[in-house]
């Protein structure tokens, strides 16, 4: 057990009551808080692939309580302070690990979180019409790799379902690009406010997203006090005011002379592919389960549309936006990293801006998931001391992190900033933080990466 004051361990803090805990925890270094919130979070995992298996039990020999509700996740919601979706979700994973025992493996280990579990036993549930069976085991080690580890994220294991869903691809879409789906409910409540409760497929989502982006960030007070507004408050008020704007310029449907747009990401070449190609390279290496096995994709090089903010969108509906759309071309070297335009002047300019989105799809500081709308420009080596205003010197980086790279405060020369050979930026930590100072860059809307 690790000892962090002659008084205090880890294990007794994460294992004690949490009342009074703050009292314990202001006595303890940073360093130990750290090693108290990482073990918590360890325990939680623990406890929920007990509670998933404790109420899988449950559900195969119920007793008389249990059979008094419609369902054990029903059951479990009704004596804890879950809500009903939440135990049903429970329920339901519980009966997929017995049907999965990879999954229900690493989930039990703790290196796969309940969420992760849930997409990927709902992937292996209902895998695309066009996959052979033999593919479904190596596909779902595919899965368990993008979700194993701290730095695997939702936007990975959904990137990597969207990539297995393009490869073997049929004609129905993805429930994510089913618009046939897309409900939106809006009931006037007793108290004279209204409900608003909507389901969206993904192309919509990153519709309405873009266009609160920007009316939904933190604005200071004139005096320089900070937005005291909570996120959902601020988003409620965007909301507010686009439909406003919408009903001001209902005739025209412009506003400031430019409707709101959305971005989405790929290559020429997978645009241009005609989907029988994919198909025929994709039957070809599924029916050699070895060699499948074997070679297990890097996400980010695979070919799917990419959203900045809703992530993967498979190819068939990029190509239909494509179709009608404004396109803002990106020129790549061979590599595939965008080249540089203007490199005299300071200022980014907008075509450099649209090439740093599809390079670093956001903020490219380790472990960020800020979108690109609320980043920065960057200049690697600042424009003061020469540094020009090139791809090969520019990273987008959110606020926070761009502040932290230029802060006189005990700061600045921390982590470094380096291009790779790869054209992109990679991130080197302190020693401090990593003895060994490894390079590093985001993974959180990237593929997996390989660090020195």
């Amino acid at each position: 057990m690790t000892t962090v004051s002659d008084s205090i361990a880890v294990g007794d803090v994460v294992a004690g009551s949490a009342v009074g805990v703050r009292a314990t925890l202001w006595q303890l270094r940073p360093s130990e808080v750290r090693d108290v919130a990482v073990s918590a979070s360890a325990e939680i995992l623990r406890l929920e692939a007990i509670r998933v298996a404790a109420v899988d039990e449950l559900a195969l020999n119920p007793d008389e309580q249990v059979l008094c509700y419609r369902g054990v996740g029903r059951w479990l919601a009704a004596n804890t302070m879950l809500q009903n979706s939440a135990g049903n979700k429970i329920a339901a994973l519980g009966a997929a690990l017995r049907v999965f025992p990879d999954i229900a493996a690493q989930f039990e280990a703790g290196d796969l979180s309940l969420d992760h579990a849930a997409l990927i036993a709902a992937f292996c549930e209902s895998p695309p019409k066009g996959m052979p069976d033999i593919a479904l085991a190596p596909s779902m080690k595919t899965l368990l790799a993008a979700a194993s580890g701290v730095e695997a994220t939702t936007v990975k294991v959904r990137y990597a379902i969207a990539v297995l869903e393009r490869i073997f691809e049929s004609d129905e879409p993805p429930p994510g690009e089913d618009n046939d789906l897309n409900a939106l409910r809006i009931a006037p409540t007793l108290n004279g406010r209204v409900v608003i409760k909507g389901d969206f497929d993904a192309l919509t989502g990153e519709m309405l997203l873009s266009a609160l982006s920007g009316l939904s960030m933190p604005k200071p007070a004139a005096d320089g006090t900070p937005d005291q507004r909570s996120a959902a408050k601020r988003t409620a008020d965007a909301f507010t005011e686009l439909i406003r704007r919408y009903l001001d310029n209902a005739v025209t449907g412009v506003d400031g002379g430019q409707r709101p747009h959305v971005n989405v990401h790929i290559t020429a070449k997978d645009l241009a592919e005609h989907r029988e190609c994919a198909t025929m390279r994709s039957d070809t290496a599924a029916n050699d389960e070895e060699e499948f096995g074997d070679s297990e994709p890097g996400v980010e090089d695979l070919d799917v549309g990419y959203m900045p903010w809703m992530g993967p969108l498979s190819v068939s509906k990029t190509r239909m936006l494509a179709c009608d759309c404004m396109l803002s071309t990106v020129l790549m070297d061979g590599k595939g990293a965008p080249l540089d335009a203007t490199p005299l002047k300071r200022l980014v300019t907008a075509e450099q801006r649209i090439a740093l989105i599809a390079r670093d799809k956001g903020c490219a500081f380790p472990n960020c998931d800020a979108v690109p709308a609320w980043c920065d420009a960057h200049h690697i080596k600042p424009w003061s001391t020469g540094g020009l205003t090139v791809m090969d010197n520019l990273t987008l980086l959110c606020r926070s992190h761009h502040t932290l790279m230029h802060s006189t405060s005990g700061f600045r020369g921390i982590w470094e900033i380096k291009m790779g050979d790869d054209h992109k930026p990679w991130f080197i930590p302190p020693a401090a933080i990593d003895p060994k100072q490894r390079r590093r860059r985001s993974t959180t809307r990237q593929g997996p990466v390989h660090r020195d």
